[in-house]
């Protein structure tokens, strides 16, 4: 089932699509006619569990681990957490849809069974302007197991880069000199890793990626509380048969789980607790 937030008028048109049988997350993200996705153009990683989320404009990691495979703390031998943890390929459930001539609201609830051998619950609740073209995800993750364990979160927003020239820049106050080509580094691959907190206004931070010629020099700005979204990953893939940047606000810096825990930076929170999350994107 996959459910839309759409406008149809010439100042603002897009077309989102929500995919509720893997947490409400995006799939086709087209604006003017454009999908933004970067669909085949991304490499699988060979975990048929994220496989159905890859494609797709933004998909979400956690809440239980994020980045690559790593030992459950205290689990037995060959026990790991997987690939972006345990919330992809998870149905959206108590789905309600509203829409009227100015807005279109998503909710829903996604129970996810954790690689921890606990539980948690995520809500979502997705709203688009028709009028301002904003478009905005606020969730909340429960933990509903018997036991703490330290939540985290990534929110990959992935784009198709054959859609970018020469002067698309990814514009951050978080990001060294405020701005860098979008093809930044050397290679076919690069990725890093900053903090955003201390760069926000009023707890947000803002990135961008443009202009984009495909959709009239607009430029994507993306917003994310800095609060338990505290960091930017950035990563670039144009190995041959790639062609994919994600823009990627993160809860944790780039390091491993047992080094996160052992600072202090991966903090428990009890059954019954819950964190909350919330990002924007705007095309202007």
């Amino acid at each position: 089932m996959t459910l839309a937030l759409t406008a149809e008028n010439g100042a603002h048109s897009f077309d989102i699509a929500l995919d509720s049988q893997s947490a409400l997350d995006l799939r086709d993200a087209i604006f003017f006619g454009i999908n933004l996705a970067p669909g085949s153009a991304i490499p699988s990683d060979g975990d048929p569990r994220i496989d159905r989320a890859l494609p797709g404009f933004m998909f979400t990691c956690g809440p239980d681990h994020i980045r690559h495979p790593e030992p459950v703390e205290g689990g037995t031998e060959g026990q790991f957490y997987p690939l972006h943890g345990s919330l992809s390929s998870h149905p959206a459930m108590d789905i309600l849809y509203e829409e009227d001539e100015g807005e279109v609201v998503c909710s829903a609830r996604v129970p996810v069974s954790l690689a921890n051998g606990e539980t948690a619950e995520l809500k979502r609740l997705w709203r688009a302007d028709r009028t301002t073209g904003h478009i905005t995800l606020d969730d909340v993750v429960t933990n509903t197991g018997e036991r703490p364990w330290p939540p985290v979160a990534m929110y990959h927003i992935n784009f198709n880069t054959r859609l970018f020239d020469e002067g698309t820049r990814l514009t951050g106050a978080m990001i060294e000199g405020g701005s860098l080509p979008w093809r930044f580094g050397e290679g076919d691959m690069k990725i890093f890793c900053v903090p955003a907190q201390e760069t926000s206004q009023h707890g947000w931070a803002d990135v961008a990626i443009g202009p984009i010629a495909a959709l009239g020099g607009r430029t994507l700005h993306v917003r994310f509380r800095t609060d338990t979204l505290s960091y930017l990953q950035v990563w670039r893939n144009q190995s041959p048969g790639c062609h994919v940047l994600g823009i990627e606000p993160v809860s944790h810096r780039q390091a491993g789980r047992a080094e996160l825990i052992a600072s202090g930076e991966m903090k428990d929170f009890a059954p019954g607790e819950a964190v909350s999350y919330g990002l924007s994107f705007e095309l202007r």
